[in-house]
């Protein structure tokens, strides 16, 4: 094989009309649904799409917002540098779905809520919701302006796309279709880049694997370097990626942004029932999975295309993720038009992440700051009210992308901070739904030990980066290069070779804790919540049972149906869990607590035949949707319960 010259070509006109209809027809949805929509004012129409959604495009937009940019052109590039090791991550997504369906959605949606963080201060106090909101709203405008920036600089050093342009017109394009047609906005705009994504995916496929010399020789050559080496069974929690490591810490790393993220809670519980949003989160992972196979076969393929000739290595890119953008540019330069449908792939992943978060900060402010404060909001000011936090939050997440660009090494810092944070918020949560006895203190002090042991670790790996022995990075050549201005290396030493200089000056905390892998961050992080949950309430006693309402905790005995009478009992912990068999899809949405009273409220006569009910005088009611107090509460469905029993 001859040498490889390393120019490329460039963006043309073309290229620039199919990217910019990727903003106009998001833009265009925006619009529909605002003049579609106009006369329904509410807030909850707006925040969750009045709960009417099917399960199709919820569907789509799970997907569409589970992957970002990032994964589009950081994947492959994974793939590339450290091999197919990267496709486990289907069996944690798979883990993740799973419980997402069968144990947290059912307790979110039959509550009725807006918020996820609703559910803290109906479980324990304002405090823990408080605390957990502002957690979320500091992480999600940081990992935000990343996901935004990141992308845009790798496409920009590459095909010299107009780095603060793309930047500001993203951040204008979600912020003007997420505040004129809210939810359902944002929905169908997911669903249409979810397809662009998938598009531009199998363009690079096709082309890529034809330049490459077929799927066979890819496979071959992907073999010959040691890229399809997926099953790596060493147990060190150390190693970046083995298959204990990507199927547990990356089932916690995601199931923390994913089960109890707001992003993806709101979509779900906009569904008009529990068995649709159950149904989008399964077709969901089939998406999943799509997507990730199209991202580890194109590294494959990029990694058969530069066997001879790295361009990273040679110097031609500044950096790995620069891989992908410089690989689409190299095969379908000559092509009019596949380039930008690539980069309109790359930007679809931005997006519809960039418009999840942004319509997910302005559902968790309103509910849990503005309602709180002015509980006489007419349903037409909360609606404004909900625009104008859209646009606030626009403008903040965009503002944090343009200071991301002077951030430097902090950007992996601004990434990591999903895991550190996600960990502990899953713990939370889980100490709620799972642990009946579990009390405010509990939670409160799980929550502050397990978000500071997940940033100690976090930011420890950042001040004290791991070894390239426990990374392990696979060998590139660049011995058909063309040189630059100096001579090239005619191949890279594998590095499994090398030790760190340093190594033998590193602390033993730097060699261990610090080295941790980045997917174990949720898992400290979770660990450390439950554990100390449980001994802080074990300290200060328990909560007591007429404390807790039954419909918000669902304990693991709840997901297995061979469970005995006796040991559910046991496992509800004093809870009288036979209300829990009140069927939840026959009632109104958002019903449960009126169906659900206190039990300490719920009185029996001694002689059993006559019951009496006084349902709480200030029961809990949603502030985003305006009550009908037309409505008579109801508790038929409770007593026949009773009375069955």
């Amino acid at each position: 094989m001859g040498l490889q010259d390393h120019s490329i070509g460039m963006f043309q006109v073309w290229d620039y009309v199919v990217f910019a209809c990727l903003f106009v027809v998001s833009s265009g949805i925006g619009v529909f649904f605002a003049v579609k929509e106009r006369k329904k004012v509410s807030s909850r129409e707006f925040l969750v799409g009045g709960r009417e959604m099917t399960c199709g495009p919820v569907a789509l937009s799970l997907t569409a917002s589970f992957m970002s940019a990032v994964t589009v052109i950081g994947a492959p590039s994974d793939v590339y540098r450290f091999g197919a090791s990267y496709v486990i991550f289907g069996i944690a997504y798979m883990f993740v779905v799973i419980l997402t369906a069968e144990l947290f959605l059912p307790v979110f949606y039959r509550s009725g809520i807006t918020s996820t963080y609703e559910y803290l201060e109906l479980r324990f106090c304002k405090a823990v919701r408080v605390a957990a909101t502002l957690i979320y709203m500091v992480q999600t405008i940081l990992y935000t302006g990343v996901v935004v920036y990141a992308p845009a600089l790798a496409l920009n050093q590459v095909t010299k796309f107009n780095l603060w342009g793309s930047i500001i017109a993203t951040g204008v394009v979600c912020t003007f279709y997420c505040t004129l047609g809210g939810l359902k906005a944002v929905v169908w705009s997911d669903a249409f880049q979810m397809v662009v994504m998938v598009v531009g995916f199998l363009t690079v496929l096709v082309q890529g694997s034809d330049r490459s010399g077929g799927i066979v020789a890819v496979w071959k050559t992907a073999q010959a370097g040691d890229r399809l080496k997926v099953f790596d069974f060493d147990p060190s929690p150390l190693r970046r990626h083995t298959f204990w490591t990507v199927t547990i810490g990356g089932m916690f790393t995601w199931l923390g942004i994913y089960g109890v993220n707001q992003s993806t809670i709101q979509r779900c519980i906009s569904c008009r029932t529990e068995n649709h949003a159950r149904w989008a989160l399964y077709l969901n992972l089939v998406g999943l999975w799509m997507i990730l196979l199209c991202a580890v076969v194109s590294g494959l393929i990029m990694y058969a295309f530069y066997s001879d000739c790295d361009p990273w290595t040679a110097g031609y890119i500044s950096a790995p993720d620069q891989l992908m953008p410089y690989f689409v540019l190299d095969i379908l330069g000559s092509f009019p038009g596949l380039p930008g449908l690539f980069v309109a792939c790359a930007f679809s992943g931005t997006l519809s992440t960039v418009a999840a978060s942004i319509n997910a900060l302005a559902t968790v402010t309103y509910e849990d700051f503005v309602s709180q404060c002015c509980r006489d909001i007419s349903s037409r000011a909360a609606t404004w009210i909900s625009k104008a936090l859209c646009v606030v939050f626009g403008v903040a997440c965009t503002s944090m992308a343009v200071a991301a660009s002077s951030m430097g090494a902090i950007v992996q810092a601004a990434l990591s901070i999903h895991g550190m944070c996600g960990g502990p918020m899953l713990g939370l949560f889980s100490l709620g739904i799972l642990f009946p006895f579990i009390n405010s203190k509990g939670a409160i002090g799980g929550l502050m030990l397990g978000t500071a042991l997940s940033f100690w670790v976090g930011g420890g790996a950042f001040i004290h980066p791991a070894s390239p022995n426990y990374t392990r990075p696979l060998s590139l050549s660049t011995q058909n290069c063309t040189p630059l201005n100096t001579t090239s290396a005619a191949f890279t030493p594998t590095p499994l070779l090398l030790s760190t200089p340093d190594s033998s000056e590193r602390s033993v905390v730097a060699e261990s804790w610090y080295s941790m892998s980045y997917l174990h961050y949720s898992t400290v992080g979770f660990l450390a919540t439950v554990i100390g949950g449980l001994l802080f309430t074990l300290l200060t006693g328990p909560s007591k049972p007429q404390e807790v309402k039954p419909g918000l905790i669902r304990p693991v005995c709840d997901l297995f149906c061979f469970c005995s009478e006796k040991y559910r009992h046991f496992c509800w912990c004093g809870v009288n869990h036979a209300e829990e068999k009140v069927d939840f899809d026959a009632m109104e949405f958002g019903t449960a607590w009126e169906n659900y009273p206190d039990q300490d409220k719920i009185t029996k006569s001694t002689n059993g035949k006559k019951q009496s009910y006084t349902l709480q005088d200030e029961a809990y009611t949603n502030a985003a949707f305006v009550p009908d107090i037309s409505r008579p509460i109801s508790v038929k469905n409770v007593t026949a319960g009773k009375n069955n029993q």
